[in-house]
């Protein structure tokens, strides 16, 4: 008799992700969680800047973050916050086609004056968006809150396990890692920016998803008072800037310089590139760098998630491609993989979802 534990579902990587559906299927089926870094979330949940917004990712990622406001809440891993969407006269055209994109969603979008809610605005930013919905994620709290549900249900995690290798005989998986061999019936790929390289470990084709660098950094400005100053964001895309505690601000240029998947960090001109365009937006003076930090986003080729079973490689499930969006869509997303994955009925939050939006085989057949 073999002595290789054998669980119905390896589930690769313990990032939100990974933790999210190994909570959601914990107890309906025997469960491992392998996580190759010392402490899950390392690259990218713990890395985040922290951010719920309906809007973020578009219409198509929009029903999955709708659709976990209400568990987020509940959780208390909400904090009312809003986001201001901002633009300059040349943007006006982007500013009516983000309102015209979440026409008929539910999605509260209001046109305002910016200058009534960001002291010290510089006058070519005249035009502003507010999505009062858009609220701070306690990452941290929500990420262990996953790791707990999922321990308490069975649900065995297993450190400094990177997969070496997989593969599958008739119908169980025998995985090689890091920390031993472990065989499962399904092996799910929920490896962030590295789900190509396991899948290709797995016999199963790419499908594109890329890692990028995101990189963020925590001021000091003068004046130091950011009270009642909501998320702040450039309708084109260049900067994002929200209040933290004691007077700081977390600043990001919004960076996606495309990566191998790795330990990513920040470098000095991305860094340069945020304060500079902070410093044309305000005209508040940056007194101090505190921190600067970058974690890892990986994207499919259509920058919507993937969850389901790979088309040609029978067991192999993803769970991948979940950009900055991972972790605000995180409740339901997880339901709706963890309804694919078991062949069950899918949680009420998540029944008028169109699952064929996420599913792999919109890529085409492996080859």
């Amino acid at each position: 008799m073999s002595d290789i534990p054998r669980y119905d579902i390896a589930i690769v990587g313990a990032g939100i992700a990974g933790a999210s559906l190994a909570a959601a299927i914990a107890g309906r089926a025997s469960v491992v969680l392998l996580e190759a870094e010392e402490v899950p979330g390392y690259h990218a949940t713990g890395r985040s800047a922290a951010f719920w917004s309906e809007s973020y990712g578009g219409p198509g990622v929009q029903p999955l973050t709708t659709a976990s406001g209400p568990a987020l809440r509940d959780g208390g891993f909400l904090q009312p916050l809003g986001s201001l969407h901002v633009g300059r006269a040349e943007d006006a055209p982007r500013i009516e086609a983000f309102l015209a994109e979440f026409d008929g969603t539910g999605v509260d979008l209001r046109p305002v004056d910016p200058s009534a809610s960001i002291p010290g605005l510089r006058s070519a930013w005249t035009l502003g968006v507010m999505e009062a919905s858009s609220a701070y994620i306690d990452v941290a709290a929500l990420h262990a809150d996953r790791l707990a549900r999922a321990r308490r249900a069975g649900v065995a995690l297993v450190p400094n396990a990177a997969l070496l290798g997989a593969e599958r005989r008739g119908t169980t998986w025998r995985l090689e890692t890091k920390a031993g061999q472990f065989d499962a019936g399904i092996l799910v790929d929920a490896a962030g920016a590295w789900a190509d390289p396991i899948a290709r470990l797995a016999g199963a084709r790419a499908i594109g998803v890329q890692a990028y660098r995101r990189t963020v950094v925590q001021l000091r400005t003068d004046p130091p008072s950011h009270e009642g100053l909501p998320h702040v964001s450039d309708i084109s895309g260049n900067f994002y800037f929200k209040p933290e505690s004691a007077g700081r601000l977390w600043l990001s240029p919004h960076d996606e310089t495309p990566v191998d998947p790795h330990d990513v960090q920040p470098e000095e001109l991305d860094v340069a590139i945020a304060i500079d365009r902070f410093e044309q937006v305000v005209d508040w003076r940056v007194t101090a760098v505190e921190r600067r930090w970058a974690g890892l986003r990986s994207f499919a080729p259509d920058r919507l998630p993937v969850y389901g079973f790979d088309p040609s490689v029978p067991g192999f499930f993803w769970c991948a491609g979940q950009g900055g969006f991972g972790i605000q869509t995180a409740p339901a997303a997880s339901a709706l993989a963890a309804a694919v994955l078991l062949g069950t009925t899918p949680d009420d939050i998540v029944a008028d979802i169109d699952l064929a939006l996420y599913a792999p085989g919109r890529f085409g057949a492996a080859g």
